[in-house]
């Protein structure tokens, strides 16, 4: 059980790589739409800003590195927010290209995900009538057969690429293996405390979301690199997205919302924005008795390097 006093990160994925579309009238799609759903959801609370960019287009998901300049740095100079680039990209992009934007933005934080995975929403696709722009049927249905992919090999670039920027991580870690593979990695020396997991639950592919899987995450933490030693966040796609969070905020973690995660802001409603979300699980833990995190405190948590020494321009 998690002390009331403590203060809780919250975190705001703001468009992705997986939702498209045609799921979701409001999905942030252009650089405009992306800047102001994350200014508005660093207003509403969130200290840490997860960033993926989509072509304007037609809001496929691309490494572009001109298409994240076209609104990152002005995110950086809106908000206080920690600016926190994917690794990921999408299932379907080289390491190469999921590397770009990192390499030249040298952000304070960087997700990465710690495994490969069969990370699939493809059943999604029966539920969509009309799909709004070409790319989307294949992108969805084709994930039954895409492993989204991060080798050991993978993993160890990334960390000593970014690493020499003084860019730390947050760890993606869908299953329990991928909590061993992020300890073999501390061991090799690699990375050194404190670590930032992100737990994430109820994607096909990984671990559902179940009370005992979170239970299970965070004793196989604490045993692995000892509780003192990272910090825990929660991430529930879909429906599990605001009760399980919550769940994981009285456990002694931190909370991850946004319309990469969910496009829902209660059962039937679609989030208008993220910063609905972002003001709902506020409400939610402030009720609880939870203080929410400034930016400038999630940096003294995470050990981040500060905002002097990031390339968003």
């Amino acid at each position: 059980m998690s002390s009331p006093n403590r203060k809780v990160i919250i975190s705001c994925a703001i468009t992705g790589a997986t939702h498209t579309p045609s799921m979701s009238e409001y999905l942030p799609l252009t650089p405009a739409e992306i800047e102001r759903h994350a200014i508005e959801a660093a207003e509403a609370g969130a200290a840490i800003l997860h960033l993926h960019a989509r072509d304007p287009e037609d809001g496929r998901p691309t490494p572009d590195p001109e298409v994240f300049a076209r609104f990152v740095p002005a995110i950086a100079r809106a908000t206080d927010a920690v600016i926190n680039i994917t690794t990921g990209g999408s299932t379907r992009m080289t390491l190469a290209e999921r590397l770009a934007y990192p390499l030249t933005a040298q952000p304070e934080l960087c997700s990465l995900n710690m495994g490969s995975m069969n990370f699939s929403i493809h059943p999604i696709a029966r539920k969509i009538a009309s799909w709004t722009y070409d790319w989307e049927r294949e992108h969805v249905e084709g994930m039954e057969d895409v492993v989204f992919k991060n080798t050991f090999k993978d993993i160890r670039q990334i960390m000593q690429q970014l690493g020499e920027c003084g860019t730390r991580f947050e760890f993606e870690c869908y299953d329990v293996g991928h909590l061993y593979n992020l300890a073999h990695f501390v061991e090799q020396g690699l990375v050194k405390p404190p670590l930032f997991i992100q737990s994430c639950f109820g994607i096909l592919g990984g671990l559902g979301a179940d009370p005992e899987n979170m239970l299970l995450m965070r004793t196989t933490a604490d045993r692995l690199f000892g509780r003192e030693n990272y910090e825990f966040s929660i991430l529930g796609a879909g429906r599990h997205q605001l009760p399980f969070v919550t769940m994981g905020a009285i456990m002694g973690g931190h909370v991850r919302v946004g319309l990469e995660d969910s496009i829902y802001l209660a059962k039937g409603v679609k989030a208008k924005t993220n910063a609905e979300q972002v003001r709902k699980v506020r409400h939610i833990l402030e009720e609880l008795s939870f203080e929410i995190a400034t930016p400038q405190e999630a940096r003294q948590m995470l050990g981040l390097k500060g905002r002097q020494n990031v390339h968003l321009q």
